[in-house]
């Protein structure tokens, strides 16, 4: 590990690789350090893309893609099914990831490209000069090294602590952070090309239950709940027991993951001098959802490319690398977050009773394609008893 370069990456996630790469790619002076043993592990999310979504950074490839989905349902928590097929299911159908390689490669491409990478190297403070990220102190191997970097990327995740000693707030309210839990189940019965979704206080309060298939008779099967919602006998893993035993009483658990994913705002801003804060860390995964892949794939490019920039002008100051947060926040993905958030306010608010009437509802819309958009444009149109709780997502119609 060398004491100076052009960027320091800290999280070797997609958004990690993928600045790392781009940068690399320019002929930048890269290093990329990942807190864990290994890239990929564990797996902390349910592992799911939209295929339009994946290949707008590398082509599929068999090597690490589960299985390739083509439609979702939707259950009430009154256990009515909606099936929303490829042409009305959107970003819901494409593909179940094996993020254990798939991260890997994304990390091999930025090694590829020429970037360094270390894992089991944890950063564990920045280095500040005059009040700017100037690098940071990594610990490896019971050896501590100073590392200085002309830009340091924060992409360490959701919890996130690089940020936060470099000064920027990173709070997460606890009743916007989702607890999740999630067993990789075998011996199943499920349809290997459809995802589920189960919505209901009962089952999920405040969240859902998705199912995502990896095989036949095996998928990831978890849980994500409002964390105010979570206390004794009522955490994440008590729902899913409760589900799996009702739902897949013969199906054998061979992993368990356990985590947290934000369904708050972004940060009110993403960068400071010399840093840019990507993916989870920024707080721009899905808010109702939870999903993150993609988002974090495209800020950490759009962050590498414009400390690229940056650099090339020779200023790297937080005024010169603003456009990143410009960009990302107007971007579709950025007005996605932003109505996502508001339509996550209600829904985590409604009663079994209504959102048994919002699934019925949508069951007898002929939508062209299922999106946030059309489905709230719509759905007040054929249930206009619901216009009361909807009111306030008037402004993204």
């Amino acid at each position: 590990m060398k004491r100076q370069y052009d960027m320091l990456v800290i999280g070797g996630g997609p958004g990690g690789a993928l600045a790392a790469k781009t940068a690399a790619d320019k002929g930048l002076s890269v290093c990329l350090v990942e807190k864990r043993p290994a890239i990929g592990t564990p797996v902390r999310c349910a592992e799911g893309i939209g295929k339009e979504l994946l290949t707008d950074f590398l082509p599929p490839d068999p090597r690490w893609i589960a299985t390739e989905i083509e439609r979702a349902e939707l259950v009430a928590p009154d256990d009515f099914s909606m099936l929303l097929e490829p042409k009305m299911a959107g970003s819901e159908v494409g593909y179940v990831l094996d993020r254990k390689v798939f991260d890997r490669e994304l990390v091999w491409k930025a090694a590829e490209a020429g970037a360094e990478t270390y894992v089991k190297a944890r950063a564990t403070a920045p280095i500040m000069r005059n009040g700017a990220v100037a690098g940071a102190v990594i610990e490896q191997h019971g050896k501590t090294y100073e590392v200085d970097a002309k830009v340091t990327i924060a992409a360490d995740g959701i919890e996130s602590k690089f940020a936060k000693w470099a000064g920027i707030d990173t709070t997460v309210p606890l009743r916007e952070i989702e607890t999740c839990a999630q067993y990789l189940m075998t011996g199943i019965d499920i349809d290997a090309q459809m995802t589920s979704f189960y919505l209901g206080n009962e089952v999920a309060p405040a969240g859902y239950v998705w199912i995502f298939p990896k095989g036949k008779g095996l998928a990831n099967v978890g849980i994500g709940i409002g964390g105010g919602k979570s206390g004794a006998g009522h955490r994440a893993k008590d729902y899913l027991d409760r589900f799996v035993k009702r739902k897949f009483p013969d199906g054998k658990c061979i992993e368990l993951i356990v985590g947290g994913v934000s369904v708050c705002k972004p940060l009110s801003c993403t960068v400071a001098d010399n840093m840019l804060i990507v993916g989870d860390a920024a707080r721009i995964s899905d808010p109702i959802t939870g999903g993150g892949i993609y988002n974090a794939m495209y800020t950490g490019r759009l962050a590498a490319e414009t400390a690229i920039g940056a650099l090339e002008k020779g200023d790297t100051r937080k005024a010169a690398l603003m456009p990143y947060d410009t960009i990302w926040r107007s971007s579709n993905m950025g007005k996605a977050l932003e109505r996502n958030y508001a339509v996550k306010e209600i829904f985590v608010g409604l009663s079994d009773e209504k959102l048994n009437a919002i699934v019925h509802s949508i069951s007898k819309i002929n939508l062209e394609e299922f999106s946030t958009l059309t489905l709230i444009t719509e759905l007040i149109k054929a249930n206009p008893s619901l216009l009361l709780e909807l009111k306030h997502l008037k402004a993204f119609l």
